[in-house]
């Protein structure tokens, strides 16, 4: 029987309508906007200004703390501006503008296609470079990845869990990478591996990827310690807590990490991006993005330059189809929609999802049943109905003790809910209210 996790989950219509499309290199764009802040933490600090010349991998801007991550070029040219630009979230945030031109790389980036498996530097310097490198975790979450792999004193890892779930409708990036380029991901699992000082990784892959886990399974197996969990399709077992309860049945309590279950998370993206900082001293510049919909004529996965405008992706799968009613970044589950196509991918775009008017429009919220519905999908044990009516109210300190907090904003309530109330749109206004209160309360 294969393995998941017990607890809530639902299943959302896979649509992987671009599984069967092989990544293609995205040409390189006239102009891009890269923030400084693609990442969970601190913002980085800029080191360039106007008219400066830049090189493919020059640090453009430098770590802001320990939980933070340099941020590279992913172009050769002209830096003509530093400024707040509007992200995908609709805010303006601090970012370089650089205008491209050619296509001039550092030279110490090893450019070959040349496997290399050989893992010579030690723990302590894989670290360094991974840091360096601006690596962070490109299942979306983007928390940067030296921060995972420095384990504090006091704490053991015992076991690496790749997460190759993929596990939101339409999405198939890592899908296509781990088909690709399977060699190279188990590289940066060994390299992950080393750095931990652990001996036994697992890599979660769902079992509507039947290609990518023979392909996985078959690398793997010249190496001792590695391993794959074909796992049951269930939404959401990309989550951190869900993948591990379903890899390794380690169940990680409220308010602790998965370190302190002996285990560390990374996605399978993260492990390559691992294995090209480490062997090829190349940093975190490009990522693989899955640009997608039901009336788009063209579903593709593209390799993509971070800075590069949206739009020009969608022009690529075939451009914006008549009747678009919501560009989501991300999947239709976790993602957030678009206000503008003129934005940047960064280093946690993992997908575009287009929707026509009919798919994306809003049913009209009519009063709850009380059905529970929402309460038996929850894969974190939380009272969905309870935590937006606390929020609605704004009675934070109940929401508190009802653990808002480790609501994984996986949206299983909200598709669930037969009076189409948005349960996480009031769930996440409730625990952003709440951090603030605990973090000023420190």
């Amino acid at each position: 029987m294969l393995k998941t996790f017990a607890k809530g989950g639902v299943h959302p219509a896979e649509n992987k309508l671009s599984a069967k499309s092989a990544i293609e290199v995205l040409p390189l764009p006239k102009k891009v906007v890269i923030p400084i802040a693609q990442h969970i933490g601190a913002p980085a600090k800029p080191l360039v200004k106007k008219g400066d010349e830049v090189k493919v991998g020059q640090v453009i801007a430098e770590s802001g703390g320990f939980v933070s991550a340099n941020i590279h070029s992913s172009v050769s040219g002209k830096v003509t501006k530093v400024d707040n630009v509007i992200d995908s979230s609709g805010y303006p945030r601090m970012s370089v503008l650089i205008d491209v031109d050619g296509d001039e790389w550092l030279e110490t980036i090893d450019r070959s296609d040349n496997l290399v498996t050989d893992i010579s530097m030690s723990a302590e310097d894989i670290v360094k470079r991974v840091m360096e490198s601006g690596i962070v975790g490109l299942g979306g979450a983007t928390f940067p990845s030296h921060v995972k792999l420095s384990v504090p004193k006091g704490k053991t890892v015992e076991v690496l869990v790749l997460n190759g779930v993929e596990c939101e409708p339409y999405l198939t990036s890592d899908d296509r990478l781990m088909l690709e380029k399977a060699e190279e991901m188990i590289v940066g699992v060994r390299i992950l591996m080393k750095a931990l000082n652990v001996s036994r990784a697992i890599i979660g892959i769902e079992n509507n990827k039947p290609e990518s886990i023979k392909s996985v399974t078959k690398v793997a197996s010249r190496y001792t310690g590695i391993e794959v969990a074909p796992l049951k399709v269930k939404y959401p077992q990309g989550g951190e807590k869900q993948l591990l309860k379903a890899a390794i049945k380690r169940e990680v309590p409220s308010g602790a990490l998965p370190l302190d279950v002996g285990a560390v998370v990374h996605n399978v993206g993260t492990a390559f991006a691992v294995y090209e900082a480490v062997q090829k001293n190349k940093p975190l510049f490009e990522r693989v993005v899955t640009v997608t919909g039901k009336k788009l004529s063209k579903p593709s996965n593209f390799m993509v330059r971070v800075g590069t405008p949206v739009n020009q992706l969608i022009d690529a799968a075939g451009g914006l189809p008549e009747n678009t009613g919501k560009v989501i970044n991300g999947g239709p589950m976790m993602g957030k929609a678009l206000n503008s196509l003129d934005v940047a991918v960064t280093k946690g775009t993992s997908g575009l999802v287009i929707m026509d008017d009919t798919e994306s429009v809003r049913r009209a919220e009519s009063n709850c049943i009380k059905c529970a519905k929402c309460v038996d999908v929850c894969p974190m044990g939380l009272e969905p109905h309870l935590l937006s009516k606390l929020a609605k109210k704004q009675i934070h300190d109940k929401l508190e003790t009802e653990r808002v907090m480790d609501c994984m904003e996986c949206g299983s309530c909200s598709f669930e809910c037969p009076a189409s109330i948005p349960l996480l749109d009031y769930i996440r206004l409730g625990k952003n209210r709440v951090g603030q209160i605990m973090r000023a309360r420190k």
